[in-house]
């Protein structure tokens, strides 16, 4: 895609395409879907919670396929050292001479599965790279590649064997999106898929690369500089974020960083819906994926069922929105 053949309309069609190739492959989660490709478009990362069985791996291949991305997997484990991650200072013994290795980080894509099963020192050998694009080693800086998008999973429900994310690494993803179970009519769909003999992994290979890894960063560019963000559409973003932190229930409120995130992705998201400005339905649409693992409840409320979620809910509910259709 040349800088001429940038346009709204265009690169609209193209991203609802790539959807609609995902889709192929992936049954419902349409929500997560656009929450994926969202998150990379935003130049952000995704953390993705759901139990094991619900296509977290192929949503996250399906993504690379679309758009000619490199992909990386890493299977996160109480043994993985920071080496096994970002790479390590080998030596060749045809010329005497030390080079680096590059370790799986370096790819377009990578998916860090079950990441809250590495250590916290592992854990942290991640945020330079997701916050940096770099990763330094031996006092030498390497670039990471672009596009980088970092897709994490996460199992919701075990706890024996693992490492909670601390607040400084949850804060590097720009979405949290939470995978549910598909509904009766797609589960059904997935059944008849399985049992006709369709191997979903194979079908991947059939997948049309609908733009390039290039177009994506181009895209990252365009709409920061191309989507109008109104000053009162961006009044509207600090009130959201400011009235997280005034409840009662909370210990500790959406940062400012949640504010930044929610003007990108919301323009991600008037980009996807073919529209040159951000409305507040956009800001509506993506804050409790930016919001809700920004947001601390205190302990004795958890107890009563309060929720970060029940948090954002009540925000969207009260704080009044611009005008802007």
């Amino acid at each position: 895609m040349s800088n001429e053949e940038l346009s709204i309309k265009t690169v609209s069609e193209k991203l609802n395409l790539a959807i609609k190739e995902i889709e192929k492959v992936i049954v419902g989660q349409k929500d997560i879907v656009e929450g994926t490709l969202l998150g990379l478009l935003s130049n952000g990362h995704v953390l993705l919670e759901g139990v094991p069985g619900v296509g977290k791996t192929l949503l996250v291949r399906a993504l690379a396929h679309s758009i000619s991305a490199d992909f990386n997997r890493i299977q996160f484990t109480p043994d993985l050292m920071p080496s096994d991650i970002t790479g390590v200072t080998a030596y060749n013994p045809n010329t005497g001479e030390f080079y680096f290795k590059k370790g799986p980080i370096f790819t377009n894509i990578l998916l860090a599965d079950e990441i809250n099963r590495a250590p916290p020192k592992t854990q942290a050998a991640m945020l330079e790279a997701m916050q940096e694009r770099q990763v330094s080693i031996d006092e030498k800086t390497y670039s990471l590649d672009r596009p980088f998008l970092v897709v994490a999973t996460q199992n919701p429900v075990e706890q024996e064997g693992t490492y909670p994310l601390p607040e400084a690494q949850l804060d590097r993803f720009v979405f949290k999106l939470l995978v549910d179970y598909p509904s009766i009519d797609d589960e059904l769909e997935i059944v008849a898929r399985f049992t006709a003999g369709e191997d979903a992994y194979q079908k991947l290979q059939t997948l049309n690369p609908v733009l390039k890894k290039e177009d994506i960063v181009k895209i990252q560019h365009y709409l920061r500089e191309k989507i109008k963000l109104e000053k009162e559409v961006m009044e509207y973003i600090v009130k959201l974020v400011n009235a997280t932190r005034k409840s009662e229930e909370v210990e500790i409120g959406a940062s400012p960083r949640a504010s930044l995130w929610l003007a990108v992705t919301g323009k991600a998201n008037a980009l996807l819906s073919g529209r040159e400005y951000v409305t507040p339905g956009d800001i509506q649409k993506v804050a409790p994926m930016v919001m809700r693992h920004r947001i601390i409840i205190k302990p004795e409320w958890e107890f009563e069922g309060i929720t970060s979620d029940s948090i954002i809910q009540r925000v969207l509910k009260y704080v009044e929105p611009p005008s802007i259709e």
